[in-house]
């Protein structure tokens, strides 16, 4: 190993520090960006020539890796759309020109057409629950939607799913099948029920006991009696034959009963939960989904990633499910302009699921995840980046003087 290789070793040198202060001062200018990974500076030897019982001539490289796997500390903040990730994973956002992007910045905010949009512009991306559970590609990021909590006007939601949970007494007298939906009955309730408009409909359930062990309900329009009861213009709606256990009381079949309610959808009615047991007849569970007219006035995000409009009457209505995406190889992840990431064949190809399932993390709503860096150590690695560029010039300046003197001696 010659002069030559001695300065063009410091010359690798003083490259290598110029890129670890660069990634300094990425950091320290980042510290206090939400959802930031702190970059970090790897060396490697370089060598471009090697002999035994020789100095291995060539230098140093260095590498940049960002850290994004690592876990930021929690704020707690004031606005219930500011998320953050607690495990792994990312929130999936897009630009205006729908180019989608992982991201752990989750400082969104409603714009003027209600879009959630973070503070570097990109918009949030979901699953709608208008039309029921969304079908969710496990390996692919297609399906989503920008989240919308635009709250002017009114909503209204139609029932599509209800649960009714209680005991039927053993004791109640048999009721043959033929004659149960036309008056003759052994318990009755009641439930409100909406349409496709909101309006509500009262649908009126009757119970008869047909034979030991085996119950009939059945649905009746309440706007159909001009008494609130028998006798009723039409037919039932439906009708579920339910059977159950003769020494647990437990149902056996008949578990679900499909209500087209009047104007609106067919509802599933779970009556898994019945019993039929000696005592009296009660109901402990008895909830319909769905909600009259009326308008946003907030929004709640479950730890799950689902979003439910709070309405000013009181109910509560799902509206979007927000995913989370993993990638194999986090740390591998292609930073973009923005704290975004683009998946690569380095990273692997991101895979999507509801957050606190399997692996990944879950979602803190009122809460942003705080920048990695520490000022403290980026301080000191500063100083130690600019002592080792330093001790590099002076290297590359004693081999350009000795070189100087070599030349000198040559020519005299």
């Amino acid at each position: 190993m010659g002069l030559y290789d001695a300065m063009n070793a410091s010359v690798t040198g003083m490259a290598a520090q110029s890129n670890y202060l660069a990634n300094i001062g990425q950091n320290i200018s980042n510290s206090g960006t939400v959802g930031y990974k702190e970059a970090d500076t790897q060396f490697s030897t370089l060598v471009d020539q090697a002999a035994v019982g020789e100095t291995s001539a060539g230098g140093v490289q260095s590498d940049t890796r960002v850290a994004v796997s690592q876990q930021g500390t929690l704020e707690s903040t004031t606005s219930p759309t500011d998320l953050a990730i607690s495990g792994n994973g990312f929130f999936v956002v897009s630009n205006s020109g729908g180019q989608q992007f992982l991201t752990r910045a989750g400082s969104f905010v409603p714009d003027a057409s209600g879009n959630l949009v973070n503070s570097a512009g990109y918009y949030l991306n979901g699953y709608s629950l208008a039309n029921g559970p969304p079908t969710m590609a496990s390996n692919s990021l297609s399906g989503m939607q920008v989240v919308n909590i635009n709250s002017d006007g009114l909503t209204a939601t139609p029932t599509t799913s209800g649960t009714l949970t209680g005991n039927l007494p053993s004791t109640d007298s048999i009721t043959p099948a033929t004659t149960a939906t036309n008056g003759d009955y052994d318990e009755k309730t009641s439930k409100v029920m909406y349409d496709d408009l909101g309006t509500a409909h009262t649908v009126d359930l009757y119970l008869s006991q047909t034979s030991a062990n085996t119950w009939q309900v059945s649905a009746f329009d309440n706007s159909k009696s001009t008494s609130g009861g028998f006798p009723y213009s039409s037919g039932p709606l439906a009708t579920q034959t339910m059977a159950f256990s003769s020494t647990t009381g437990y149902l056996t079949s008949g578990g679900s009963l499909q209500i087209p309610v009047p104007g609106g959808a067919t509802m599933n009615l779970d009556l898994s939960g019945m019993t039929q047991l000696a005592g009296s007849f009660s109901l402990s569970t008895s909830s319909v989904n769905g909600n009259a007219p009326a308008s946003v006035s907030s929004v709640s995000i479950a730890s799950d990633g689902t979003l439910s409009y709070q309405l000013t009457n009181g109910s509560s209505v799902a509206a979007y499910k927000i995913p989370l995406a993993d990638v194999p190889s986090p740390d591998n992840l292609l930073p973009q302009t923005g704290n975004v990431f683009s998946p690569n064949i380095l990273s692997g190809q991101p895979s999507v699921g509801t957050a606190g399932s399997g692996q990944l993390g879950t979602i803190s709503s009122s809460e942003l995840e705080e920048s990695t860096v520490d000022i403290a150590t980026e301080l000191t690695n500063m100083i130690v980046a600019q002592r080792a560029y330093e001790a590099n010039s002076q290297m590359f300046k004693a081999g350009a003087d000795l070189m100087s003197n070599l030349i000198q001696m040559n020519l005299t």
